[in-house]
């Protein structure tokens, strides 16, 4: 017996990256916690960004540089947006797959808004 796999139709995606729904968005970004008081887990992670933001405020500095890493899905978007949300400044976000190049940094850095 042979099986040809031009008998079969190619399986359709349950999941896509693409939003179900226009709304779907909004929706996510309003269920994400806004501050540390909301977030959930990480206890010793959490303690030292409390730690960090709190310093920072005292001195009415910029915090110190933060590189949060790891595959999809952990919640480094979440806790980028919840440490500019509590330092009330504003957040500039890309991807390591956009950066080609130096020069694309570079740009990004120079259009930032003080």
């Amino acid at each position: 017996m042979s099986i040809q796999t031009d008998e079969f139709e190619p399986a359709r995606r349950v999941v896509s990256a693409a939003p179900a729904s226009p709304n779907e968005e909004a929706i996510e970004r309003a269920l994400r916690p806004k501050g540390m008081a909301e977030y959930v887990g990480q206890a010793k992670a959490r303690e030292q960004l409390e730690i960090f933001i709190g310093a920072a405020k005292m001195r009415g500095e910029a915090m110190d540089h933060v590189l949060l890493f790891g595959p999809p899905g952990l919640g480094k978007t979440t806790l980028s947006h919840i440490i500019a949300n509590e330092l009330g400044v504003n957040l500039r976000q890309t991807s390591g797959p956009v950066l080609e190049k130096p020069k694309d940094l570079a740009a990004i850095l120079t259009n930032l808004e003080r």
